[in-house]
């Protein structure tokens, strides 16, 4: 993202009071914004579309590690926008109430100063402009002066009000503050007490299922392009990959268990949706990395639904790798369920054939669960895909991922997200339509062939009177361990937005593992949704009512 940064300067060459001010265009209308008010002019980001946000919200944008909301200044000010960019659009970036918002516009016209008598009151509308917009206008330009605060309030909402509304949320006034992650943690370990069930990480290799204890797996990252070889080393030992400037071992399934397919040396021409599976395999032990064609879903069974491979299987070499046999959907479904601390073993094959060329061990110390990179906590998300955007729960608040079933039962009087209901394991759940719930475009032409990729994501806390939903969303990204230094208050721009996403992590290029390309890439910005909303049905079908 070029930057072109303004000076905050309010006085300048004009004389000892004159004023400077940022001009631009917009539409048939010449605009001035104070110097004091603008942070920096930017040519226009790549944009991650924000839900239940109003009309002139493009999205946001990675800017200085903040997550700042963009508006289409022409629909703020009620003219008609949605624009193509061209080679003159740009961002302005003006500071509100502590945080940054970006003003996407036609054009700069530069830098203007004036003294305060030559600048004029405002007595009528100017350009069909509302005057409590208005500060007044410039003879010398002429232009006239925004006053940016009380244009972001009427798109956002005013601060005082949000803050009345959203208090029993656990929320505290004024724009973008939050509650702090601690609040979404104290929920996640009550769902973490209650679990009675293994949690299952299901992926595809080769058109064949395999699985990993979700305690196990660290975080999913997309598969690099190009995958380092070892010297000497077996087939199925790919070799390794940078992780936060560390080595990472890769495991590659199809060799070891012989499948049919494609190579698996990178992912340069193969589908984007390889990953790999960061495995902890246990105390004291390093990381390694499991090369997949997709990951498919999270499974919750009964201990007694997995069985041990049978012994005159296990005998074999390559079945020492599965710690038993997953059935699922009564036994309709076989998954093997690989064993971490073997895959540590392959793992460690790849740091003795590095050792043997005569490097330094280049596997990565193993670092507890909450480690964050800067010796911070960290804290675990399922990420899923919506409308081109990601999206991300904490992993103690999602019960599963499940396959969007093929056929789904209406259900009566229900609110307009609601889209019906399934039978899981003898329980009721209700199936929420996520596009609907924050306002987004329905599934349509090319996207709806690739519905059948779609899941359900399962909320929802154990015990007798437990609450769960489904979350209908696009696709399954996987599991993402994400540094708390990476985790922000996500920009407050309407009440339902700010009960059901109160926070944003930015993953940044410099960490192209996180952000999932490459290290000259735009950074990844993930929305985290809060559980506890989504699990109250009746709060959360009265917010929406009202959302303007």
């Amino acid at each position: 993202m070029a930057t072109e940064e303004a000076s905050g300067g309010a006085t300048g060459d004009g004389g000892a009071g004159s004023l400077a001010f940022v001009t631009m265009t917009v539409g048939d209308l010449r605009l001035a914004l104070p110097m004091s008010s603008v942070h920096a002019v930017i040519r226009p980001p790549e944009l991650v579309r924000i839900p239940l946000g109003p009309p002139g919200l493009e999205g946001l944008a990675h800017w200085h590690g903040d997550a700042v909301p963009v508006l289409d200044l022409a629909m703020a000010l009620g003219r008609d926008g949605g624009t193509p960019d061209t080679r003159e659009t740009r961002v302005v970036l003006v500071g509100h109430r502590g945080q940054p918002v970006g003003l996407r516009v036609d054009a700069m016209a530069g830098i203007l100063r004036s003294d305060p008598d030559r600048i004029d009151p405002v007595t009528a509308e100017d350009g069909g402009l509302d005057p409590a917009m208005l500060d007044g206008l410039l003879r010398d330009g002429p232009a006239t002066i925004l006053k940016p605060d009380v244009l972001i309030d009427r798109q956002f909402g005013d601060p005082g009000e949000s803050a009345r509304t959203a208090g029993a949320g656990g929320l505290v006034g004024g724009f973008g503050q939050v509650a702090g992650p601690g609040d979404d943690q104290s929920a996640g370990a009550k769902a973490a007490g209650a679990i009675d069930r293994l949690a299952l990480l299901v992926f595809e290799v080769a058109g064949q299922e395999f699985a990993l204890p979700v305690e196990r797996v660290r975080e999913v990252l997309p598969a690099p392009r190009e995958i380092a070889r070892m010297a000497r080393s077996r087939a199925h030992l790919l070799g390794v990959m940078s992780v936060r400037d560390r080595l990472l071992p890769l495991v590659g399934l199809r060799a070891l268990f012989g499948l049919d397919g494609a190579g698996e040396q990178g992912a340069g021409e193969q589908e984007g949706g390889r990953r790999v599976v960061v495995v902890r395999p246990g105390q004291g032990q390093a990381p390694v990395g499991v090369l997949v064609d997709e990951v498919r879903e999270i499974l919750r069974l009964d201990a007694a639904q997995i069985d041990p491979v049978p012994p005159f299987l296990a005998r074999e070499p390559e079945f020492e790798d599965l710690d038993g046999i997953a059935r699922a959907d009564g036994g309709r479904r076989l998954v093997s369920v690989l064993s971490a601390g073997r895959l540590f073993r392959h793992g460690a094959a790849i740091g003795a054939e590095k050792n043997v060329d005569g490097g330094s061990d280049g596997m990565e110390p193993a670092r507890p669960a909450d480690a964050g990179s800067k010796g911070g906590m960290a804290e675990r998300f399922v990420v899923f895909s919506l409308a081109g955007a990601e999206y991300g729960l904490p992993v103690a608040a999602v019960r599963e991922v499940l396959r969007r079933p093929d056929s789904i039962t209406p259900l009566p009087n229900a609110p307009d997200f609601v889209s019906g209901v399934l039978t899981l394991r003898g329980e009721v759940l209700p199936l929420i339509d996520q596009r609907r719930l924050l306002h987004l475009p329905a599934v349509s032409g090319d996207a709806a062939a690739g519905i059948a990729r779609g899941r359900v994501v399962v909320v929802g806390h154990n015990g007798a009177d437990a609450a769960r939903v489904g979350l209908l969303v696009d696709g399954l990204s996987g599991l993402v361990t994400i540094p708390a230094e990476r985790i922000g208050p996500a920009p407050t721009v309407s009440a339902a937005q700010r009960r059901l996403i109160r926070r944003v992590a930015t993953l940044v290029p410099r960490e192209p593992e996180l952000a999932g390309r490459d290290a000259g890439g735009a950074a990844r910005l993930i929305l985290l949704m809060d559980a506890e909303s989504l699990l109250d049905m009746d709060r959360l079908a009265g917010l929406l009512v009202t959302q303007q």
